[in-house]
């Protein structure tokens, strides 16, 4: 196996690998660069970022459905 330098994955690397993650579609050679970086930091942070706006988002869709039926 090579040696490659690790780096710190850039902001806009670290939205679309977990945009990529969420969805399921992540390729193998973004993986292999993911992997490859020299912490899992700012993946983990950008995982539980994107999990909390997931969540608030689905609870303010569901809240605004609930009170244009008037069941809320």
């Amino acid at each position: 196996m090579s040696e490659q330098k690790q780096s710190k994955p850039g902001f806009w690397q670290v939205v679309l690998s977990v945009l990529a993650a969420a969805l399921g579609v992540n390729s193998r050679r973004n993986q292999e660069r993911d992997f490859q970086s020299s912490t899992p930091l700012p993946f983990i942070v950008g995982g539980v970022i994107f999990g909390v706006i997931f969540v608030v988002s689905i609870a303010l869709i569901v809240m605004l459905v609930l009170e244009n039926t008037g069941a809320g």
